[in-house]
């Protein structure tokens, strides 16, 4: 389904965004420099690297009406560069001079917004080449940004992990509350898919409210970036996101950045390795939409809670398409999948065949087994943030949050942010949470608890 063909490894830094035009792959790092790369050959443009910005760049993004490439940076400035000879063809200074996190052309190209860890965010005027209108948000660093497909909405996300829907005049149409450790990153498709440091939700817009459709739980540690394909069926089935397609595996650290090619089948990742991979997309419907590696239930953390409708369509994905009929003039859900025996499915279901009632029996022993180690029965307040796994050593850095120990001194060690917020950390003092871990151990003390790792 994915086949990578490319490799860069040109940044002497973290990669923390790339973007695609119908030409050019731009990528840009905490080195201070953009990149840009042809996508007929793969080789670097020789106006390329873009160097403008005094400190890193965080964010790229391409207009989709002229050669133009946006860039913005810790030092304040939003660039545009002319994608003709890479000069730099205007720089937007963010009003308070805080470092931006974020920038993203609206459809039209009209607007280019930019977020910064102030929590202010400007619409530019790019045609003009100044400001058409700012806000901000109320708590925490922007970190996030998307237009709808119309032009006439933009959303922003904090750190705080709050998401803001503003008008072209940037008054706030509704402020809602989206995840609990920040929103690392945010997409339209026909639907609006946002992401945060331990999930992914799913959002769409009802005039103008906000409401969430679905969780997708697939990953094990944060989630830094995503992009949504035109094709929705590459991420969603009908109308629910259901499950994991592919799973890519070359990075060597945590993957900050990705982006689809509109105009070709290309996907681009980017990591705190310092490499970007070019990746080819199956090009036919069996490859976008064909059997998946793992299956994540499409609302709900547990089975139990799966809809009739849930049940057939996992049957359907898991090559079962032939006992759907049964499974439906049985009215099976979630809670009577999981309680299925063989002799239920022999003398109930009237499912004669030994090896499709196997394989159903073998089935649902792998689905119980995802969401097991899926799904922790331990409060949220006990997850290292970037481990998300049962704290045993809890310590609370600068930033004011806990971690693990070991997992915050090796982040730190090659990354003096904040994981949560992807700001500069005050100070590496690492501080006990003695009052965390006396309630991590009356919990694994309880006899109804299991002890991590067992």
């Amino acid at each position: 389904m994915a086949e990578l063909i490319h490799t860069f490894a040109d940044h002497g830094d973290d990669v923390n965004s790339c973007a695609f035009s119908d030409t050019f792959l731009a990528t840009c790092s905490l080195d201070k420099a953009i990149r840009v790369y042809t996508l007929n050959d793969f080789k670097e443009v020789p106006f390329s690297p873009l160097r403008g910005h005094t400190y890193g760049v965080h964010c790229c993004c391409f207009s989709s009406k002229s050669p133009i490439l946006a860039s913005c940076s810790t030092d304040g400035k939003t660039i545009l560069w002319s994608m003709d000879n890479g000069q730099i063809l205007a720089t937007f200074r963010q009003p308070t001079d805080s470092p931006v996190r974020v920038c993203r052309f609206s459809p039209s190209s009209l607007y280019l917004a930019s977020g910064a860890a102030d929590g202010t965010v400007v619409l530019w005027n790019v045609p003009l080449l100044k400001m058409h209108r700012s806000s901000s948000v109320k708590d925490g660093s922007l970190v996030a940004c998307t237009f709808c497909p119309r032009g006439n909405i933009v959303v922003t996300g904090s750190s705080c992990g709050d998401l803001t829907a503003w008008d072209e005049n940037m008054r706030c149409l509704q402020e809602k509350k989206a995840h609990d450790l920040g929103v690392a990153c945010c997409d339209f498709s026909s639907q609006t898919v946002t992401t945060s440091f331990s999930q992914v939700l799913s959002w769409f817009s009802l005039g103008f409210e906000m409401i969430c459709k679905g969780t997708l739980s697939g990953h094990s540690a944060p989630v830094l970036a995503l992009h949504s394909i035109l094709c929705p069926s590459f991420l969603f089935y009908g109308n629910k996101p259901r499950c994991v397609l592919h799973i890519l595996n070359h990075h060597n650290r945590y993957v900050t950045a990705c982006a689809f090619a509109s105009a070709h089948p290309l996907l681009a990742t980017g990591s705190m390795d310092k490499t970007v991979c070019v990746w080819k997309l199956g090009n036919n419907k069996n490859d976008l939409t064909g059997k998946s590696e793992t299956f994540i239930p499409p609302f709900n953390d547990t089975v139990e809670h799966w809809s009739e409708d849930d049940v057939r369509t996992w049957l359907s994905e898991e090559g079962l398409s032939e006992v759907e009929h049964l499974f439906k003039v049985n009215n099976i859900d979630g809670k009577e999948l999981l309680n299925l025996t063989k002799d239920v499915l022999l003398q109930d279901l009237k499912i004669e065949s030994l090896g499709i009632r196997n394989k159903i029996l073998r089935k649902i022993e792998e689905l119980k087994n995802t969401l097991n180690s899926a799904v922790s029965d331990a409060p949220g307040e006990f997850l290292c943030p970037i481990t998300c796994e049962v704290m045993k050593d809890p310590v609370i850095a600068s930033d004011g949050y806990s971690y693990e120990r070991t997992a915050i001194e090796s982040w730190i060690s090659a990354k003096r942010t904040s994981p949560m917020t992807n700001l500069p950390l005050e100070n590496l003092l690492l501080t006990p949470n003695r009052t965390l871990k006396m309630a991590l151990m009356r919990w694994l003390e309880t006899p109804s608890q299991p002890t991590p790792g067992m």
